[in-house]
């Protein structure tokens, strides 16, 4: 059968890069860690642990908190395909993420209307 170890994959999740996106959204939303800590039912203290010492939470929780903080984990969770995203479509990425729901409402129909006109041009 062979050594299956030499197959393993390396590849390690670092909390820290997350822990610091946690804290700056939670403070970009003027949360303390103890109002962060209440939502997701667990202690201010871990909190600090998963924003500073790059602790990782369970995955319910991360879940939790990442969602209430609307952080996109692409781009920790593949770094490679970050990097190969273009400017352009970063740029759009940033814009979308300062638009509210009426705007966005519109974003998707402009988006939509694209994709109706290109599936007409092939049909």
């Amino acid at each position: 059968m062979g050594d299956m170890r030499m197959y393993q994959d390396e590849r390690r999740l670092d909390f820290h890069a997350l822990g610091r996106e946690i804290k700056r959204k939670r403070e970009a939303k003027g949360w303390t860690q103890e109002y962060l800590a209440q939502l997701v039912d667990r202690t201010p203290r871990s909190i600090m642990y998963f924003e500073n010492r790059g602790q990782h939470p369970s995955l319910n929780t991360f879940y939790k908190i990442v969602t209430l903080l609307d952080i996109s984990v692409d781009q920790f969770f593949y770094p490679d395909k970050q990097n190969e995203e273009s400017d352009c479509r970063q740029h759009i990425d940033r814009m979308l993420n300062t638009m509210d729901e009426n705007e966005l409402t519109i974003m998707e129909a402009t988006a939509e209307g694209i994709q109706k006109a290109r599936e007409t041009e092939e049909a």
